[in-house]
């Protein structure tokens, strides 16, 4: 039995994307939620997974070719599964001769064949990983098996290898800073002759570029600086942090306070929640907060909806999950729509003041 693989929905007034690449090729045997391609459109990228356990036997539209919703990205063919496996099956008696090679040692061989059957495990838990997942996880040499997964049906995720990454990286920061030095040397060379580089643009970077282009051509923005005395927020963080976490399982952060700081002045100053549609102000009685998130794709902007009437726990962990969502490439487009205001945190970069730009049609953005 074959099933298709369509372009699924991608969002209200989204009709189109393009194929950035492909995880698997004909031939391949693919499981059940596995991602076999990654599609990007304007605001996102997103991985197309497989409903049913197969070989993908066609591929209807190649890397770069755009695609419409609904339209063929191939075929898989379920019945072919078996097949797959065969190959598979063969693997353990090949292991066999390696004891006939030492008939005086009976006893030795056996601890190594001992030895050598675990190898298969870590090899069967890398081919249930996402391709970008087992990517990182082999750029950076990690065991998936050790790093706790929070995917769906314990599935590990980009999000859960960045953290063990991060975490490798506060309990050992010499031997983590050591690493890309010793890799340095290694590709300087092979650019040496090339003084320029052209790259191809994502779609989602075009798309940024040119809504950040024309915001700066059609707003007239104005941008001010102002100090602000944090000593009372950071004693009381400090003051209630761990008892927080205890209670809420999610760590009190700074940006839960610059929300609520944000909301209580756009309360007080209605214009800056609003935009002009037409020759009419539309005033917003809502407070839709985008919080801007870094990926290695760009910069995204999940919206935290109805942010007045969440608490400092719900926020913490709203803004946690949309920024998780976004570095795997896991935001839908109602992610990214609807928002009234953006806050944009450069200090995370270690910048002292910017300039943000305005994310239309909004009519303010706080840069920290």
């Amino acid at each position: 039995m074959s099933t298709e693989i369509r372009v699924p929905a991608l969002g209200e007034s989204v009709t189109e994307a393009t194929v950035a690449q492909w995880f698997k090729q004909p031939g391949e045997a693919v499981a059940m939620d596995e991602p076999i391609c990654e599609l990007e459109t304007d605001k996102v990228t997103l991985e197309v997974p497989s409903p049913v356990a197969g070989v993908l036997t066609e591929l209807s539209a190649q890397v770069e070719d755009v695609v419409e919703v609904g339209a063929l990205l191939g075929v898989i063919d379920e019945t072919a599964k078996a097949a797959a496996t065969k190959p598979s099956a063969a693997a353990p008696t090949a292991a066999k001769p390696a004891p006939a090679s030492a008939p005086s040692s009976a006893t030795a061989s056996q601890p190594a064949a001992a030895a050598t059957a675990p190898s298969p495990a870590p090899a069967a838990a890398a081919a249930q990983l996402a391709p970008s997942v087992r990517k990182l996880v082999a750029e950076n040499d990690l065991d998936p098996s050790v790093i706790p997964a929070s995917g769906k049906d314990g599935r590990l995720t980009k999000g859960d290898v960045l953290s063990q990454l991060e975490k490798v990286a506060r309990e050992a920061p010499s031997v983590t800073a050591a690493a890309p030095a010793a890799k340095t040397p290694a590709t300087a060379p092979a650019g040496q002759d090339e003084r320029e580089e052209r790259v191809r643009m994502t779609r989602l970077r075009k798309t940024i570029a040119q809504r950040l282009k024309d915001a700066q051509n059609t707003a007239a923005m104005l941008t001010t600086f102002n100090e602000v005395d944090m000593t009372e927020v950071m004693a009381l963080r400090n003051r209630f942090k761990k008892d927080f976490e205890e209670k809420h399982d999610v760590r009190l952060g700074f940006m839960s306070f610059f929300v609520k700081a944000a909301i209580q002045a756009l309360r007080e100053i209605p214009a800056v929640n609003a935009e002009i549609d037409g020759d009419e102000l539309v005033y917003k009685n809502y407070y839709n907060i985008g919080v801007a998130v870094g990926t290695d794709t760009g910069l995204v902007v999940p919206v935290v909806r109805d942010a007045d009437r969440l608490g400092f726990a719900a926020l913490e962990k709203t803004i946690n999950e949309l920024g998780a969502r976004a570095r795997d490439k896991k935001l839908g487009l109602d992610d990214l729509q609807g928002g009234t205001f953006t806050i944009s945190n450069g200090g995370v970069y270690g910048s002292l003041m910017s300039t943000p730009i305005l994310n239309p049609p909004q009519s303010g953005i706080l840069g920290m």
